[in-house]
């Protein structure tokens, strides 16, 4: 299909980026949050979340797509940038409801604040892609564990 006709196809620049992110949601939740909410409740099914969203960005050819597209759309309103955050916003949220899990089960501090906890890991993740894309530092995965073990860590029970 050529250019012209692929955007004739979906009409406008907006639709084709919708699609595009749309397509990358629905392999990321079936590549990387639907196994890992197979992995038993608690710190396990965290770090499960957390390992395979770091090998999503590993394994692509060009990282991880949402870190891709929010350098382009993060200034720009539309439904392709509206569609990024929420797919952000509902991975804060999963990994923030698996640690109000795993204080329930005792793997982290009653004390903890699962939404800072939750963007914390967000951070360390989005940080390790970009240490890994941009710097391709070799100790950056060894890093990356001892950032999480650490902060996991300082929150346990």
């Amino acid at each position: 299909m050529s250019k012209s006709g692929l955007f004739a196809h979906f009409a406008s620049r907006d639709n084709l980026e919708v699609a595009i992110l749309q397509a990358g949601i629905d392999r990321f939740i079936a590549r990387v949050v639907s196994p890992a909410l197979k992995a038993p409740r608690g710190e396990p099914r965290l770090r499960a979340l957390f390992d395979r969203w770091i090998a999503w960005g590993d394994d692509l050819p060009g990282g991880c797509i949402f870190r891709v597209a929010a350098v382009e759309l993060d200034d720009r309103p539309g439904p392709a940038r509206d569609l990024l955050v929420a797919s952000q916003r509902d991975l804060v949220d999963t990994f923030s409801t698996i640690a109000k899990v795993a204080i329930e089960e005792g793997h982290l501090s009653k004390g903890l604040d699962p939404q800072q906890l939750a963007f914390e890991i967000y951070c360390l993740g989005y940080g390790y892609h970009q240490v890994a894309r941009l710097l391709r530092d070799p100790a950056g995965p060894a890093r990356l564990r001892a950032a999480l073990d650490r902060l996991l860590h300082a929150d346990r029970a």
